[in-house]
């Protein structure tokens, strides 16, 4: 489905800041549908003729829908939509008319006329119409619960007239919470409860007041009841801009092991300030959630911390051992046991660092392939370089994944890249750890190079390492392989990774190995998770 912009933008001649305006309101109205009782439609002219397009729609959560199908993308002229065009062309708010049929469903229709101010703060031209509407079906005697939402609803209609509602939006706030069925009070110009909901009075009362919100100043409460000084003069000082006309940011307030969230909005009909409305929410079990999560997220690094720290010092031992080691084989083998170890604690410093567990990846493979280069027996310097992105990547892929690239990479450059007066036919480049052979002809111009190349594709991970150096032998095999680092790097990809590698000759000579690796894993019972 086309969005709001898209239909606007096709459709009308309206300029990107009337459409920004609009995004605004339909990022807010829930408000006032659930006030209202109503379905919220917006409504933009389409031709001088009286044509209007639906660009947005909102169902009340307080209320049955006038609708049962979706009217956004809707285009209407005649006489269904006179309504709005009285007032898109008089500036008012169309109330008149007698109840209409949409099937079986009996609907008032409403139109709010729809302002943009002007950057001097004045009203300026309708740029749209917001269409009320009203199922009938369900149709009582009021609650005195009812009758202050649809007189606040009226206000904020008002405002919506008058372009003074929505309120700017502060910067990370969200649009969420809290909600008019979580609880609403309503205040009178000097700050004083005028109505509360019973789910707003038993928001206050777990902040441990227990007396009935009517007739209370609300801003003076707020800071008798916060725990905290400074959270109940934020409190009271956003109870007290709105009554100024000003939009404060939400707050909280902590009380008594409790958490209340806040929201207050300036009540301006036709400009006249004539209180506020404050919504709230009773939030303590979500932030003993947060608490919780942040004590487990804290351990969960401290984990990862100690673990990197503890395989550092395993490498440290290997390496200490390994000088002390006079058979070069062995020394040789205790140098790459401290490579790969090093290559796990990577990843744990990384996931040490980070709120999940997941890591950000392609840092990790830059730090791999510069100590590659670094450490790698050869005499020849190779450069290094990675196209794509790895992206994020849980941990469980990662610790595999970063050991099979430590092993490609280094192979790469010591088997693909020999000092020139090596007499010894070349070993395989890139992984292949075969029996060396006579090398074949390269370009002495190339400089050598080795390139990671990874991209995703329906949710694989595709990683190529790349090398333009001697290629592999004419007899190689990849399942019979005896090293070691050609082990590892088949046990990780087909048993950890459950995914495919496959060794074979660049296009431009040198070796190409290309992984293919699922990035939604199995569980036990056979589902995928992502």
């Amino acid at each position: 489905m086309s969005t709001l912009r898209d239909l606007a933008e096709e459709h009308t001649h309206l300029r990107p800041a009337d459409i920004d305006h609009l995004h605004r309101i339909a990022g807010d109205w829930q408000l006032l549908s659930d006030l209202s009782f109503a379905d919220l439609l917006l409504w933009v002219p389409v031709d001088a003729d009286g044509t209007f397009l639906c660009v947005a729609q909102v169902r009340p959560t307080t209320a049955p829908t006038a609708y049962q199908d979706d009217q956004v993308g809707r285009i209407v002229g005649g006489p269904e939509v006179a309504h709005l065009g009285v007032a898109y062309s008089q500036g008012r708010i169309w109330r008149e008319g007698d109840p209409v049929w949409y099937g079986d469903v009996p609907a008032r229709h409403e139109a709010i006329p729809v302002r943009l101010r002007t950057a001097e703060g004045e009203a300026g031209e309708v740029i749209a119409v917001v269409g009320r509407d009203t199922n009938l079906s369900t149709a009582r005697t009021p609650s005195q619960l009812e009758l202050n939402y649809l007189t606040t609803a009226d206000d904020l209609a008002q405002m919506i007239a008058d372009g003074t509602f929505p309120p700017p939006r502060h910067p990370g706030e969200t649009t969420s919470a809290p909600r008019v069925g979580d609880g609403l009070v309503r205040l009178d110009a000097g700050g004083k409860v005028t109505y509360a909901s019973p789910n707003a009075q038993s928001a206050y009362r777990r902040l441990g007041y227990a007396s009935h919100l009517v007739g209370e100043d609300l801003a003076v409460l707020h800071r008798r009841l916060a725990g905290d000084p400074l959270d109940g003069t934020e409190a009271s000082n956003g109870i007290l801009a709105a009554l100024r006309g000003e939009a404060p940011p939400r707050r909280e307030i902590d009380a008594r092991g409790a958490t209340m969230l806040t929201r207050a909005l300036p009540l301006m009909p036709a400009g006249v300030p004539i209180g506020a409305l404050v919504l709230v929410r009773d939030i303590t079990e979500v932030r003993r959630r947060d608490r919780a999560l942040i004590t487990k997220d804290a351990t969960i690094r401290e984990i990862h911390h100690r673990v990197k720290n503890n395989l550092q010092t395993v490498a440290a031992l290997l390496r200490l051992q390994a000088r002390r080691v006079a058979m070069p084989e062995a020394r040789v083998a205790l140098e790459e046991s401290v490579r790969r170890v090093a290559s796990i604690a990577l990843v744990h410093e990384t996931l040490s660092m980070s709120s999940d567990e997941a890591v950000e990846f392609d840092g990790i493979v830059d730090r791999v392939a510069s100590a590659a280069t670094e450490v790698a027996a050869t005499e020849v310097s190779v450069g290094m370089r990675r196209r794509g992105s790895f992206g994020v990547l849980p941990a469980e892929i990662a610790t595999s994944l970063v050991m099979v690239l430590n092993e490609l990479l280094l192979n790469a450059v010591e088997h693909g890249f020999p000092p020139a007066d090596e007499t010894e036919a070349a070993p395989v480049a890139a992984a292949s750890g075969m029996v060396p052979v006579a090398p074949p002809e390269v370009d002495p111009s190339l400089r050598p190079e080795v390139v990671v190349s990874a991209h995703r594709f329906r949710k694989m991970l595709h990683v190529s390492v790349t090398d333009n150096g001697r290629g592999l032998p004419p007899d190689f095999d990849a399942e019979r392989g005896s090293r070691l680092g050609l082990q590892i790097v088949r046990a990780l990809i087909t048993g950890e990774l459950r995914g495919t590698i496959e060794l074979r000759a660049g296009a431009n000579g040198g070796t190409e190995a290309m992984l293919v690796v699922p990035l939604a894993r199995s569980t036990h019972d056979g589902r995928s998770q992502g």
